[in-house]
């Protein structure tokens, strides 16, 4: 029997009747069949009404066509849609209509344009059907003239302010980067779809222009969930990180209606991760947990990258281990091994890569560059140049600049910074910044002037706007005493209107973030924190601690310089830290900059003499302080 496997759907059986019980059944017969089954996932049902079909001589007329299309394509069956949709003699608008939702529902952006110009060039008019899944195909290709183009049609057709037309215009405009012309078409809409809006805060936030997505969004005459996620991924993307999270608490208190899916929860979790707001953090995966998305492959994987981006690298392990096997997928290891390369446990990232080849998970570019990173920090030179040679020799994955930064930085951090130049004068690409900016980093490790004035001269004519590349010559100059250098360089600076990068340290205590500047004195707790301070060389002088001076860049007498680095903003929040928090309580600092060779050594000290785990996280890696030692093994 036709329909003996099928679920027992009485409006099915009705449908199905005429088709058996007559020798030679109507064409008009099958066309609600297929539209029965059309989104059900009954593909064999569907075959086999297909397969009746043949040996009545039943040939489909376009209407027909068109119910087998939306039903092949619906059941995830492309090739026999397209197989239909091409033995069309005559079709219709409704026939491309359905090939053109089916195309682009799989992604074949090219092919959906391709088949609409076809559509256009038998004079077959679009309708508020068309133009949507054809203008989304031009935005997900950028492809902004083909876009002008079809808006041109729309306008002939008189269909540029239909609400789905509209929205559907707007959202192309925005993706292809002309906002201009997606705002001036918003301001004609005289009927606006949320969706719309939505576009528009989105575009405008992604090209920086906050305060404009802001004004929209403070407008809008109601909003969705859409519209809360678009602000707070928004927020979290151009960094402000405590606005992000500001808009995630004010969507829970003031619009009830709304309620967070997944997407909201993994735009938010990157902000508690650039500020390394591990309460805020936990609150946002306890509130996950409360509504049932912390099972979400997504939201699991997020939460491991913001555990680790807040130096608590045990509970991203947690995280990781809680995603099930079969759902670990590139991106869940990825995110592990990235983890574990920026805590500088390199063994642990080469683990975790083994068991993902073991998995049966085949690496890709950002795999082995959190690999070769992982090695890096932690002097595993000789096993980060075997996995270097492995990628293209067994895994077929092309080394690309960023790994050639990695070998460079692995080479570098070891010391052997002829090697690592030699690698740049070999490379088979152009090397850019990140690669001279490795080796500048790992001779000034290594005070090597000579190779540091070739890497810092390439980077001068490669990004002549960064202050920093000038920074870290002109340390080294003065770690030597070469103070017309160094003169020379801040001259050079100060002419081309360059300000030095201010190194800037945070603290989160009781779930509010503290922010100091090196020798600031605006905080409210600046006097403790001075008293507190002032006495600490001394104490930890008598353990062991030796003030290095060379980090102090001023001609001044040693007296002086010891006593400007007591108040680096390293070492400002850790005292903030020490002052506000349980004694056993571990402090958590996040720096902008790399962390100076001084406040490591010190930061050592006091972890010691208060009996404090202190976690620094720097623009390179982590750094875990306990007992008068930290994690890197002073290889860093």
């Amino acid at each position: 029997m036709l329909y003996s496997k099928t679920p027992s759907h009485s409006g099915l059986l009705t449908l199905l009747e005429p088709l058996v019980n007559q020798a030679f059944p109507h064409i008009v017969s099958y066309a609600p069949a297929f539209q029965f089954l059309t989104g059900r996932s009954l593909l064999k049902l569907g075959q086999q009404i297909h397969a009746h079909m043949i040996p009545r001589g039943v040939e489909p007329n376009a209407f027909l066509a068109a119910k087998m299309v939306a039903m092949y394509a619906s059941s995830g069956d492309f090739n026999s849609a397209m197989t239909v949709f091409d033995k069309i003699s005559d079709p219709t608008a409704l026939s491309y209509n359905s090939i053109l939702r089916a195309c682009a529902l799989y992604g074949y952006s090219e092919r959906t344009i391709g088949i609409y110009f076809r559509m256009h060039s038998l004079g077959l008019r679009g309708d508020n059907f068309t133009f949507p899944f054809v203008l989304k195909c031009c935005a997900d290709l950028s492809n902004g003239w083909t876009g002008k183009c079809v808006h041109g049609q729309t306008l002939r057709f008189g269909l540029e302010f239909d609400m789905y037309v509209g929205t559907s215009l707007i959202d192309m405009y925005v993706k292809c980067g002309e906002l201009m012309d997606a705002h001036k078409l918003f301001d004609k809409m005289t009927v606006r779809d949320i969706a719309s809006w939505n576009a528009l805060i989105a575009g405008y936030m992604r090209e920086g222009e906050i305060n404009v997505a802001e004004d929209l969004f403070r407008t809008m005459p109601s909003r969705n969930i859409v519209s809360w996620t678009a602000m707070i991924s928004g927020y979290a993307q151009n960094g402000f990180a405590d606005q992000a999270i500001g808009v995630f608490e004010k969507m829970l208190t003031e619009d009830s209606d709304v309620k967070p899916n997944w997407v909201t929860i993994i735009s938010v979790l990157p902000a508690c991760a650039h500020s390394a707001a591990l309460q805020r953090g936990r609150w946002v995966h306890d509130f996950a947990s409360r509504i049932g998305l912390d099972s979400n492959t997504s939201v699991q994987t997020a939460l491991v990258a913001m555990y680790a981006k807040c130096g608590s690298l045990s509970q991203a392990r947690q995280c990781f281990d809680g995603i099930p096997q079969s759902k670990k997928n590139i991106v869940a290891w990825n995110t592990m091994i990235t983890a574990y390369a920026s805590h500088g446990c390199g063994r642990e990232c080469i683990w975790t890569f083994e068991d993902m080849i073991r998995a049966g998970i085949q690496p890709d570019t950002i795999s082995f560059t959190g690999l070769l990173s992982g090695c890096s920090h932690s002097g595993l030179v000789d096993v980060g140049l075997k996995y270097f040679t492995s990628m293209t020799a067994v895994h077929s994955v092309k080394p690309s600049v960023e790994h050639y930064a990695c070998l460079v930085d692995l080479l570098g951090r070891a010391g052997r910074l002829v090697e690592a130049k030699e690698l740049i004068e070999k490379m088979p690409m152009q090397a850019g910044p990140s690669i001279w900016g490795a080796l500048l980093a790992a001779c000034r490790r290594h005070r090597n002037l000579e190779i540091a004035e070739i890497a810092a001269g390439k980077l001068f004519i490669l990004e002549p706007e960064n202050s920093g590349n000038y920074v870290l010559l002109s340390n080294m100059y003065a770690g030597v005493g070469m103070w017309k250098e160094v003169d020379n360089l801040r001259a050079l600076l100060k002419c081309q209107g360059m300000k030095k990068n201010p190194g800037c340290s945070w603290i989160e205590v009781n779930g509010k973030v503290h922010l100091f500047l090196g020798g600031d004195t605006s905080h409210s707790q600046a006097k403790e924190i001075y008293m507190l301070l002032a006495p600490l060389p001394e104490k930890i002088k008598a353990v062991g601690y030796i003030p290095d001076t060379s980090f102090v860049l001023h001609d001044v007498s040693e007296e002086e310089k010891e006593y400007n680095l007591t108040f680096h903003s390293e070492k400002l929040a850790i005292a903030f830290g020490l002052l506000n928090t349980s004694p056993g309580e571990i402090l958590r600092v996040t720096k902008n900059l790399r962390i100076c060779g001084d406040c490591h050594a010190a930061t050592k000290f006091i972890s010691k003499i208060y009996g404090r785990e202190i976690i620094v996280r720097d623009v390179n890696r982590f750094h875990h302080f306990k007992d008068g030692s930290c994690s890197c093994g002073d290889y860093w």
